[in-house]
């Protein structure tokens, strides 16, 4: 058997063990980000499509779109309408319909 102070240099040479093995993996880390930040750097460059459009094809095609977007406005205002006045004279036909032709008046 151990005695207890077999034990307690066990466990200290233990200890040594596992501090020196944590020490590498950080300098293997830290290695790493050194290798890391010496990648090479490359200078962007914006895109530049070809020239293929000319500037009033641009001016142009945004012009048919807003024109486009304004008829559609256009016409949802009339279908609207339309609709709002088929459901006036609709309520009103009722109203009246109740009013003057239903034979089913209420005596109280």
């Amino acid at each position: 058997m151990k005695s207890p102070e077999d034990k307690y240099k066990d466990l200290e040479r233990i200890e040594r063990q596992i501090r020196e093995k944590e020490t590498e993996l950080r300098l293997r880390e830290l290695e790493n980000q050194m290798n890391a930040d010496n990648a090479k750097v490359y200078q962007t460059v914006k895109h530049q499509p070809e020239k293929l459009e000319k500037p009033w094809q641009k001016k142009a095609i945004l012009g048919a779109k807003l024109f486009a977007l304004g008829v559609m406005a256009i016409v949802a205002v009339k279908v609207a309408s339309f609709l709002a006045g088929i459901v006036i004279i609709g309520l009103l036909g009722f109203v009246a319909y109740k009013l003057f032709f239903d034979q089913n008046k209420h005596k109280g």
